[in-house]
């Protein structure tokens, strides 16, 4: 089995093939390289440079605009040595944005407590992998359907875990520290 991305505007088609046959596997949206589906919470200075969101300065959360229960997202993101964001999911709140009121996938690979560093998921699951991510692009492939959150971190599963704490919100791009960027957003309605 060979993996092809046949990438278009919006929506994107990811596809197959599977036996000489092509088969669409998913209908995602791309929230990439504009603000239209998002709105920034707390002070981090977001900004599009080259089709990515990136951030160097504040603290704070890019938000999206829509609320979700089960969701798929794909997405690539670039962090120094420094950096601390995640990917938060479900957020409870959607005006204050922790790791105590939305899942948070975290991207953190210098945080002092190793147990939820990047690829976990904070106070939920440790990564079943240790990734290394800085000063290069990674992909993020997340799942979250009823109880059930699958995160794939440049390939490897690193979490594959059932909770229902949270069960509906929108999803957001922390700026914590360091450099962050994020580019070819995608997130499907499941």
């Amino acid at each position: 089995m060979r993996m092809i991305k046949f990438f278009q505007t919006a929506p994107v088609f990811l596809m197959f093939t599977l036996f000489g046959s092509s088969v669409v596997i998913a209908d995602m949206q791309d929230l990439s390289g504009s603000f239209a589906a998002w709105r920034i919470l707390g002070d981090p200075n977001w900004r599009v440079e080259e089709g990515a969101f990136v951030a160097d300065a504040g603290n704070g959360q890019l938000v999206t605009a829509d609320s979700f229960e089960d969701l798929h997202i794909s997405l690539e993101f670039w962090v120094d040595e420094s950096a601390n964001s995640g990917v938060f999911l479900r957020a409870a709140d959607p005006m204050s944005i922790t790791d105590t009121s939305a899942y948070e996938v975290n991207i953190f690979d210098t945080r002092p407590d190793q147990t939820y560093r990047t690829g976990g998921v904070v106070h939920f699951a440790a990564p079943q992998v240790k990734i290394d991510t800085s000063n290069k692009w990674n992909t993020y492939d997340i799942t979250m359907q009823g109880d059930h959150l699958t995160i794939i971190l440049n390939g490897e599963i690193t979490v594959d875990m059932h909770d229902s704490t949270y069960s509906e919100g929108p999803f957001s791009l922390q700026y914590g520290a360091g450099v962050v960027k994020f580019r070819n957003v995608k997130v499907e309605r499941l």
